[in-house]
C-alpha cells in the first residue's frame, strides 16, 4: 500500500509558518489548520491556548486591506482565513467567543463587500457559523440601515449570503416590536420567495426565520395568512412532506408555533395527524434530527389533550419506549424522549396506563442515575407526569425502594436543577395514600427533606417544604411527630418568615396540613411558646400574595376546629389588642378579589363562632366590634358560591 505523502505539522509549527512572509506558506499553513480542527474540539483548544485565532485575524485584516484584491493568492489568504475562522466558531462557543475576541467580526462582514465570489461565500459561511452560537452578536432590526442590510442578504443570489441573513434573524429576533418592524419591512416577502424558489439550504433556513417571526405574535401570523403575502402557508405544509428529513422536521416546527401562539388556525384534523406521524417518524433518523424530533413533538402535545389523544392512538408511547430500549442514546435524544413521555403522561390516564403496562417506569428509573444532567432531570419530570395517578397513588405503585432510593439520591445532586426536579417527583410520590410511607424515612428521605428546606437556593427550600407539605397530608400523628421532631419549631417559624414568598406559602401550606387531624396535632403550633402561630399571625398582617393568606388562613381554620384556648389563641393572632392599626387585615381578605382567600378567611370566622363552643358569644361580639359580621353580611349574596354557602352557615 503506497505511502500518503501529507504534512501534518505541529500546532506551535503551524502558528511560526502562519507568520511567514511567503503568501504560499501562509496558504498552506492556514489550509493544514482549517483540516486539523475541523470536527475535533481537542485540536480546536490546541491551537486556541496557543494563540491561533488572533493570528489569524491579523491575517485577514491585512489581507483585506490589501490594494489589489484581484490578486489570486491575496484572495485564496481571504478564503482560507476565512474558512479556518468558520471552523473555529463551527459548533464550538469557546471557538466563537475566541473569533469575536479577537476582532474577526468586522473582517468577517467586510468580506461580503468583495468583488471575488469564492470569497464572498467564504465570509457568509464563516458569519453563519458564528450566528449559530448563542453567542453571536445581537442585530439591531430598528435601525433602518441595519434593516436595509438584512434585506440586502436576503435578495442575494449568494446560497450563504442569503442563508446569513435568514441566520441572523433567527439568532436576533427576541421581541414583538422586532417581528413587527421586520413584518413591516417586507421580510416574510423576501423568506417566501426563499421558501419557494430556493435551495435546500436557503428553504431550510427560511423556515427557521419564520419560526422565529411568528412566535408568540399572532398578529404577524394573521397577516401570514392573509393575500397580501401570497398566503404561503401551503408551501410550509407541503415542506413537512419533503424528502429531506432536516426540512421535514423545520417545517412541522414552523407549524407547531404557528397552532401554539394561534390555536384557531391550523385545526384541521388531517393536519394535527400527520404532524403526530411524522415527528413520530423522525425518531428513526439517526442524526441531529432525530435528536430533536421528540423535543418538537414534545412542543406539539404538550398540555393539549386533544393532540395527547391523537398520539396515543398514534401507538407514540410505544415508539418512544421502543427507542429508550435500544440504549446507548445520544444524551439529546435521551432528553427528548423522556420529555416527551413526560408531555404524554401529564394529563390523560389512558396514557399512563399505557406508560405503566408496557414497564417504560423501568427504563426512566434507570435514567435517574444517568451521567447527563439534563437526562437525569428529565427523568424526574416524566416521574413527576406519571405520578400524577390518583389510582396508582392509592394502589401504592410508587412507593417502592426502586423508585425512592435514587430519587432520594438525588436530593444530594451538585446540580440544583437536578434536586429541584427530583423534589418535584417525589412531591407527588410521597402524597402515597398507602401505610407505606415508612419507606421514605427509613432512606432518609425525611431527614434530607428538612435539610434541604435550610438549603442557601429559594426555589430548593420552596420545592423540599412542598415534598413535606404532601408527605404529611392525611398522615397519622406518629409521622407527623417525626417530621415535625426533625424541622423544629423554631425551623418552621423562621420558614414561614422567610424573604421569598414562595416559601412562606409552602412553610404555611406546611403547618396547614400538620395541624389537620386531630387535637394532639394541633399542639405543634403550640410549641416553643408558640412561637410558629406568632410567626403565622406576622405573616398575615403582611401577607404580600394572596397564596400567603390562604396557606395562613387555612392553618388557622384547621387549629380553631380544636378547643376553646386553640380558638383564643387564633382569635388574639386575628384581632391583637395592642394593634388597632392592623385589625383590618381580616376585612380586607374578605373583600379580596381571590375568592380563595375569601373562603378560607370565612370558614375561620365560621370555626371560631360555632354555638357548641362555649366561647362562641364572645367572640362574635369582638368580630361585630371589629365590623367582620357587617362585612360577612354584605356578602350573603356575593358571586362566588362557595362563600354564599359558607356564610349561610354562619
Amino acid at each position: 500500500m503506497p505511502s500518503a505523502n501529507v504534512n501534518n505539522h505541529g500546532p506551535s509549527e503551524l502558528l511560526s509558518r502562519l507568520a511567514s512572509a511567503d503568501p504560499e506558506v501562509k496558504v498552506r499553513a492556514l489550509r493544514e489548520v482549517k483540516n486539523q480542527i475541523i470536527g475535533n474540539r481537542t485540536k480546536k483548544l490546541s491551537f486556541l491556548k496557543l494563540g491561533t485565532v488572533p493570528a489569524i485575524t491579523a491575517i485577514l485584516a491585512d489581507s483585506t486591506n490589501v490594494n489589489n484584491c484581484n490578486s489570486n493568492t491575496i484572495n485564496n489568504i481571504l478564503v482560507q482565513s476565512a474558512a479556518v475562522l468558520g471552523s473555529f466558531a463551527c459548533g464550538f462557543d469557546a471557538g466563537v467567543q475566541a473569533v469575536l475576541d479577537a476582532g474577526a467580526f468586522p473582517h468577517l462582514l467586510r468580506l461580503l463587500e468583495n468583488s471575488n465570489q469564492k470569497v464572498v461565500d467564504a465570509g457568509a459561511r464563516a458569519l453563519r457559523m458564528i450566528y449559530q452560537s448563542r453567542l453571536g452578536p445581537k442585530y439591531d432590526f430598528l435601525q433602518q440601515k441595519n434593516m436595509e442590510f438584512l434585506i440586502s442578504l436576503l435578495n442575494s443570489q449568494n446560497e450563504n449570503v442569503s442563508g446569513l441573513g435568514a441566520s441572523i434573524i433567527t439568532h436576533s429576533c427576541e421581541t414583538s416590536l422586532e417581528q413587527k418592524a421586520l413584518f413591516d419591512a417586507g421580510i416574510l416577502r423576501n423568506l417566501k420567495s426563499l421558501l419557494e424558489g430556493g435551495s435546500l439550504s436557503q428553504r431550510d433556513a427560511s423556515l427557521e426565520s419564520l419560526s422565529t417571526i411568528f412566535k408568540n405574535n399572532p398578529e404577524v401570523i394573521s397577516k401570514f395568512y392573509g393575500p397580501e403575502i401570497g398566503r404561503p402557508l401551503s408551501s410550509v405544509i407541503d415542506l413537512a412532506k419533503d424528502r429531506y428529513p432536516r426540512t421535514r422536521l423545520l417545517a412541522c416546527m414552523c407549524l407547531i408555533v404557528i397552532r401554539n401562539t394561534s390555536p384557531h388556525f391550523l385545526q384541521d384534523l388531517g393536519i394535527k395527524t400527520k404532524l403526530i406521524h411524522i415527528l413520530l417518524e423522525l425518531l428513526d433518523d439517526p442524526g441531529q434530527v432525530g435528536d430533536e424530533a421528540p423535543f418538537a413533538f414534545s412542543s406539539l402535545i404538550a398540555q393539549k389533550e386533544d393532540l395527547q389523544k391523537l398520539a396515543l392512538e398514534a401507538n407514540a408511547i410505544d415508539k418512544l419506549h421502543h427507542h429508550l430500549q435500544k440504549g446507548s442514546l445520544h444524551p439529546r435524544r435521551y432528553e427528548g424522549i423522556l420529555l416527551a413521555l413526560a408531555d404524554m403522561c401529564s394529563k390523560l390516564e389512558s396514557c399512563r396506563s399505557k406508560f405503566l403496562s408496557l414497564k417504560v417506569l423501568n427504563l426512566v428509573t434507570d435514567a435517574l442515575t444517568d451521567d447527563s444532567t439534563d437526562v437525569r432531570i428529565a427523568a424526574c419530570i416524566c416521574l413527576k407526569s406519571v405520578t400524577r395517578s390518583i389510582k396508582n397513588l392509592s394502589a401504592g405503585y410508587f412507593m417502592n425502594e426502586i423508585i425512592v432510593i435514587p430519587l432520594v439520591q438525588l436530593f444530594l445532586d451538585p446540580s440544583t436543577s437536578v434536586q429541584v426536579a427530583a423534589l418535584g417527583a417525589i412531591s407527588n410520590i410521597v402524597v402515597d395514600f398507602t401505610t407505606r410511607k415508612s419507606i421514605f424515612v427509613q432512606c432518609g428521605g425525611m431527614k434530607l427533606l428538612v435539610q434541604l428546606a435550610k438549603s442557601m437556593e429559594p426555589v430548593v427550600r420552596s420545592n423540599a417544604l412542598w415534598a413535606l407539605k404532601n408527605f404529611v397530608f392525611l398522615a397519622d400523628n406518629r409521622l407527623k411527630e417525626n417530621v415535625f421532631s426533625e424541622i423544629t419549631a423554631s425551623l418552621l417559624s423562621s420558614l414561614i418568615c422567610d424573604p421569598e414568598p414562595s416559601v412562606q406559602e409552602q412553610a404555611l401550606a406546611l403547618v396547614r396540613n400538620l395541624v389537620d387531624g386531630c387535637l394532639k396535632s394541633i399542639e405543634f403550633v403550640f410549641a416553643e411558646d408558640g412561637l410558629i402561630l406568632e410567626a403565622i399571625g406576622r405573616q398575615l398582617r403582611s401577607a404580600s400574595k394572596a397564596e400567603i393568606g390562604i396557606q395562613g388562613m387555612y392553618a388557622l381554620c384547621n387549629v380553631v376546629s380544636g378547643n376553646e384556648f386553640h380558638k383564643e389563641a387564633v382569635m388574639h393572632q386575628l384581632f391583637p389588642l395592642t394593634d388597632d392599626k392592623n385589625q383590618s387585615f381580616v376585612i380586607k381578605f374578605l373583600q379580596s378579589n381571590d375568592n380563595r382567600l375569601c373562603v378560607a378567611t370565612v370558614w375561620t370566622i365560621v370555626n371560631l363562632t360555632c354555638p357548641s363552643s362555649r366561647g362562641a358569644s364572645d367572640r362574635l361580639e369582638k368580630l361585630c366590634n371589629a365590623g367582620i359580621v357587617s362585612q360577612m353580611k354584605n356578602m350573603v349574596n356575593d358571586p362566588c358560591v362557595d362563600v354564599k354557602v359558607i356564610i349561610f352557615l354562619f
